[in-house]
């Protein structure tokens, strides 16, 4: 079996790339994640042979038989990460080292090949590179990339796949929500994960299954959903796609603990280094829905936010439930201390903080 550190990545130039005036055009507004790159990568993975055939490649179509085993068995996972444009006209990732470890973490939980850390990096750089010209330089613009693997083998039966095909793609993107406060819906009908499920994994079935209780959200007028745990129906845990964290009136912050049913977000993750730095109190501790609409009404709660890579910080503004709605502080916008989070979040997604963490990783 060939070491897959050993690679090398055939580059194919896009023989009719987008025009310079159509990408600018497709560039200035664009909806999230309807915009694609020219290029895409390519790498797949043969039970016995290992990684290889690592390409640079025109996006466009795939070929599946119809008997490929993610299309009835639903092997899959996927990472979301950015590129950020500096102020040097370079181009930066933000933590596509974390990205790489968390894409092997639900690779193992998926019974799925571990495709190296050092790769997943190397397969997100040549794409960059290849679509640097997508890369946007706008105050809320960036590319959005998403690294994904499935299993393509073609048979029917349920056992782990010897055949996948690891990709990635580019989107440029804006801001995810609309500026303001967004209000949230508490599904007390559906659940996103059970203890000894895949809840910590980044895999398709979460999302699908997520669907249903979004739809919920949008029939009450809420532009997102909440979960509650699948034992109790009594702690918070996630959004359909972003953690969630509280503010309180002495300052400190809270977020629900990882307890392998709440994907380990690494904004999440960035965002408690950053409050703790900031001198915050910041705390992994379960919270319940009744204690989050009570402390909403007694003013004790003050803030409340989501935050996942293509939301970075959004401030929610109400809670709904069947019972009613409660608003968080004035319901409008940001609170100082999601502004704060926010504000220092994005100077280090963009290289203008002090990167002492790292975080940083520049391509180009």
């Amino acid at each position: 079996m060939s070491s897959a550190e050993d690679l090398q990545f055939k580059i194919l130039q896009h023989p009719n790339p987008t025009s310079p005036e159509k990408r600018v055009e497709l560039m200035a507004n664009p909806t999230f994640g309807r915009v694609a790159t020219d290029h895409m990568v390519m790498i797949r993975y043969t039970e016995g042979k290992g990684w290889h055939d690592a390409q640079v490649m025109p996006r466009g179509p795939l070929s599946l038989d119809p008997s490929a085993a993610v299309l009835h068995y639903a092997q899959e996972i996927f990472e979301g990460l950015k590129a950020f444009r500096t102020k040097d006209d370079g181009i930066a990732i933000f933590r596509p080292d974390a990205n790489a470890r968390r894409f092997r973490s639900s690779a193992e939980r998926m019974a799925m090949p571990q495709l190296p850390e050092s790769l997943f990096v190397r397969a997100v750089d040549e794409l960059v590179k290849a679509d640097r010209d997508w890369v946007p330089s706008g105050e809320n613009a960036s590319l959005y990339i998403r690294p994904f693997m499935f299993a393509n083998d073609a048979f029917l039966g349920v056992k782990p796949a010897s055949e996948y095909m690891f990709l990635v793609i580019a989107a440029p993107v804006g801001a995810y929500f609309s500026a303001g406060a967004v209000t949230v819906w508490v599904s007390e009908t559906y659940t996103r994960a059970a203890p000894g499920g895949t809840g910590a994994a980044k895999c398709g079935g979460n999302y699908a299954a997520s669907l249903l209780a979004q739809a919920e959200a949008k029939h009450h007028g809420c532009d997102q959903v909440v979960f509650l745990d699948a034992v109790h129906h009594r702690f918070v845990e996630e959004m359909g796609g972003m953690n969630i964290f509280f503010v309180f009136e002495d300052g400190s912050i809270r977020t629900p603990p990882l307890t392998g049913t709440i994907l380990p977000g690494i904004t999440r993750e960035s965002l408690l280094t950053i409050a703790k730095e900031k001198g915050i109190k910041a705390h992994e501790e379960p919270y319940t829905i009744d204690q989050w609409l009570e402390d909403a009404r007694s003013g004790r709660l003050t803030e409340v936010f989501a935050c996942g890579t293509a939301a970075a910080v959004s401030p929610i503004g109400a809670v709904r439930t069947k019972d009613g709605e409660v608003k968080i502080g004035d319901g409008t916008g940001a609170g100082p201390v999601t502004a704060s989070l926010k504000e220092s979040l994005i100077a280090a997604q963009r290289g203008q903080a002090n990167d002492h963490h790292h975080w940083v990783h520049r391509v180009l």
